[in-house]
């Protein structure tokens, strides 16, 4: 096992400080292997003679001085674990929810990372080669880079989401270096898979400010021509560079729970101890009486700093209270906030246990409101919402998928509100589907003075600039045009964007929320929408469900729109015949909410004051009803014969008819639409006005 470089800890107090990057670094810098940081001479054709008679007869004969014992020893660990041979890298992808999970659980990895990530991107950009950052486990988390490597590593499934552990795809800088603890570099022919043999990779692992551990890997990859001592050196560098910044954050976490936990503290009794956890539910701080009274409680050997003690599904403090050890769950877990967000938890292990407190993120006026939008209570849609809220904790792309008119808009204004930690930041929308491909990329991405014929003379910023430390609402994604596709997947990848006509990239900070109508995974395999684009907006999906997998929310619905567009246009609300709610509750609504809202304020605007029957439903209603249903009671029918109602229309319905007509251009039936009636009911509306003229 690699010695590490410092001692961890055993308590943290205020002026404590943790390890520097460079402290952190230095170690493994040296104990690297000299022989991968002098030249060396690299022979392919004996390294593949030696690498298949390994793979036959497990053993390595007369070439053994030839081949770097790192690499020996990975090639026989490959074996033993039973890796192909010959594999074309990576046989395992994680799935959407557990990327969306290893994201938040890795945040302060990937924020980290960022700027160094940035720079090191920025470096190698035009030398053909790529780099990512990965979890603890060799799950690739984020990559950047060259952008022809970037297209040509999916062939080899060097991608986000990918699996590249020693037990997955053999030797290799990410797998290796993991399973070494060490700088790793690994040239073509000394990969153990046969398919990636084509590329050289080198491996930094990371480590953890607070004991050491592994916690992820910063490699770059990429063909073997273009690789360099001094390729090693910038990993290297880049490596220091993250653990840096997880020191700073460390320090900078520490102390302002330390500060946060200072009015909690005077509440504890004299013989309670006190244990300070980050938001991940690992010990931070602990003070003397917890100290002794841990060997008591059984909870574990010893208490130490970065020790995890809870652990939650969601990477977030939020329920940490439910999962705390067996015997800590008589003790209290208090929150700890800081911005007005719930970053950490104080646990006191009281002298008489308490009931244990669970964790509750405060709702902001901006979440509240957003909910409030969401009408429903039936478990499809309350599940859906759950989902939104847990995955709009972190930063990354949301997929919303959904029938046209279930209300996708509500749930990305949601994603927006969970996330917002000020309620100022910007919430910007764009419908993909509404603008000419023409003038997209310069809405998205914006334009410099001139950049084209239309431009502004001062040029604008597109949307990504727009919603800079906010959320980018993408609806229709699927309609993308798909030489606009890369540019999209460039500008979420290095976080930047490039106006059009201009060269200077401007660095931009959004979450992203797509939604579509479309099955994105069909347009994929037909080759209307990018496979890597896909991947990277679909981090986590969610399918918000149609109105008929929820009818028991369509009452609700009706009450609330019957109430706020009454309000709105002035009119009494409506009232309806037994019969006709009956069948509105059983209907499919193929249009789902926006259908339903339509129809509601077709119907108040043309209300005559008397209940809502079958005559005033559009027909195409009843004729669209599935066969073998009976959407009508027998008591129906005699609606559906009644005559239409002699009552004098008001004022408000007969401006509402001729403002529709109006701004349909004359056209009834646009008109019927927008009002949600069948256009047979706007022409006995018409002749019903006329008759009123004439008497």
């Amino acid at each position: 096992m690699t010695k590490l470089p410092f001692k961890p800890p055993t308590d943290l107090g205020p002026d404590a400080q943790l390890p520097t990057g460079q402290e952190l670094a230095s170690e493994r810098v040296w104990a690297a292997d000299t022989e991968m940081l002098r030249d060396r001479d690299y022979d392919e054709k004996r390294i593949m003679r030696a690498w298949e008679h390994f793979v036959i007869s497990g053993r390595l004969e007369g070439e053994t001085g030839l081949i770097r014992p790192a690499i020996r020893h990975s090639w026989e660990r490959s074996a033993t674990l039973g890796v192909d041979a010959h594999g074309r890298g990576s046989a395992q992808s994680t799935s959407n929810d557990a990327l969306e999970r290893l994201r938040r659980e890795n945040e302060d990895l990937l924020v980290s990372a960022r700027t160094a990530f940035q720079r090191i991107t920025e470096i190698i950009g035009e030398t053909g080669a790529m780099a990512v950052v990965t979890d603890a486990q060799g799950v690739i988390l984020d990559v950047g880079g060259n952008r022809r490597t970037i297209e040509r590593a999916h062939d080899i499934r060097l991608e986000v989401g990918a699996a590249w552990g020693e037990s997955v795809a053999g030797t290799n800088g990410i797998g290796t270096a993991l399973s070494t603890g060490r700088p790793v570099h690994v040239h073509a022919a000394e990969h153990f898979c046969e398919g990636v043999k084509a590329w050289a990779c080198v491996g930094v692992p990371i480590r953890d400010p607070l004991d050491g551990s592994v916690i992820g890997l910063v490699d770059l990859s990429g063909p073997q021509g273009l690789f360099h001592r001094y390729n090693l050196a910038l990993v290297m560098l880049s490596a220091g560079q993250i653990q840096q910044m997880l020191v700073e954050r460390a320090n900078i976490e520490r102390i302002s729970l330390l500060e946060a936990s200072l009015d909690r503290v005077r509440h504890v009794g004299s013989s309670d101890g006190m244990i300070l956890l980050d938001q991940f539910g690992r010990v931070l701080h602990f003070d003397e009486v917890a100290r002794r009274r841990w060997p008591t409680l059984g909870a574990g050997a010893n208490l130490r700093i970065g020790e995890r003690l809870a652990r939650s599904e969601t990477g977030a403090v939020t329920d940490l209270g439910l999962r705390l050890p067996e015997p800590l769950t008589g003790h209290n877990l208090e929150p700890l906030m800081r911005g007005g967000a719930v970053r950490g938890a104080m646990l006191v292990l009281g002298g008489k246990p308490r009931p244990s407190v669970a964790v509750r993120i405060p709702e902001t006026p901006l979440l509240t409101a957003a909910k409030a939008r969401i009408i429903g209570s039936s478990e499809p849609l309350l599940q859906a919402v759950d989902r939104i809220v847990r995955a709009a904790r972190g930063r990354t792309a949301i997929l919303l998928e959904g029938e046209t008119g279930v209300g996708k808009e509500l749930f990305a204004q949601l994603a927006h509100a969970v996330g917002s930690t000020t309620g100022h930041e910007p919430f910007v929308a764009l419908n993909c589907g509404a603008i000419s491909k023409d003038l997209l990329g310069g809405e998205l991405f914006g334009h410099a003075p001139g950049a084209f014929t239309g431009a502004t003379r001062e040029g604008r910023a597109g949307r990504f600039e727009q919603a800079h430390g906010g959320t980018l609402s993408l609806d229709e994604i699927g309609e993308m045009p798909l030489d606009l596709q890369p540019y999209l997947l460039r500008a979420l990848e290095e976080r930047a964007v490039t106006r059009l006509g201009d060269s200077k990239p401007r660095p931009v900070d959004v979450r992203l929320v797509a939604s579509t109508n479309r099955n994105l995974k069909q347009e994929v395999e037909q080759g209307r929408f990018r496979r890597d684009l896909f991947y990277r907006i679909s981090v986590v999906r969610i399918t918000i469900p149609p109105l008929r997998q929820r009818s028991d929310d369509i009452a609700a619905l009706i009450e609330h729109y019957n109430r706020e567009l009454s309000i709105r246009h002035g009119c009494p609300p409506l009232r309806f015949e037994p019969d006709v709610f009956a069948f509105l509750q059983r209907y499919d609504w193929p249009g789902n909410v926006r259908e339903l809202r339509n129809l509601i304020e077709g119907l108040v605007l043309l209300s005559s004051g008397e209940p809502v029957g079958f005559t005033d439903l559009p027909e195409e209603m009843i004729a669209d009803t599935p066969a073998g249903r009976d959407p009508l009671p027998p008591v129906a029918s005699q609606h559906m014969d009644a005559a239409l109602p002699t009552d004098r229309l008001e004022d408000a319905k007969r401006r509402a008819i001729e403002q529709a007509i109006a701004d349909a251009n004359g056209n009834v039936s646009v008109a019927a639409s927008r009002l949600g009636v069948a256009r047979s009911t706007i022409y006995r509306q018409i002749h019903h006005l006329k008759g009123r003229r004439r008497s």
